[in-house]
């Protein structure tokens, strides 16, 4: 928060601190509400540098939910975008915004997360936007965003 200039903003969601990528600032309470509540069902879009190879069969677990602590996930999008023997880099988009969510999916299927970056949100992506940056929306952006969850 101490990295933009203004006052009265607060973020949308969460990242922990083990996580980068993209987080939306607003003063809005109404868009922020419409961004967080996974009723929404606003897609979070990550980028998940796994621990081995997740299977077909690990990747439909993902798919359909998961039994977490804390009550089964809504079903996830999640496909390898690249792998080799040692790790995998896995894109993962769900709706929910429960603690350590992600990490705690790949977790469940065997495949600890090492590095985890949150890609896009909906339709909005993050791009080259660099760590610590920041850049305000086009008014066509939030307009977007709010439409798609309004659905």
């Amino acid at each position: 928060m101490e990295l933009v200039p203004y006052k009265n903003i607060y973020p949308v969601g969460r990242l922990d601190k083990d996580t980068s990528g993209l987080i939306l600032l607003t003063n809005d309470g109404e868009f922020a509400y419409l961004m967080a509540h996974p009723s929404h069902e606003v897609d979070k879009t990550y980028l998940a540098r796994v621990e081995g190879k997740p299977n077909m069969t690990e990747l439909q677990r993902l798919r359909k939910g998961i039994l977490l602590d804390d009550g089964i996930t809504a079903p996830a999008r999640a496909r390898i975008v690249q792998a080799d023997h040692n790790e995998a880099l896995v894109e993962i988009a769900i709706h929910e915004g429960r603690k350590r969510q992600v990490r705690r999916m790949f977790e469940a299927v065997g495949h600890p997360v090492f590095e985890l970056c949150r890609i896009a949100i909906n339709g909005l992506k993050l791009g080259n936007l660099k760590p610590g940056k920041y850049r305000e929306l086009a008014p066509s952006e939030i307009m977007e965003l709010r439409k798609a969850a309004q659905k």
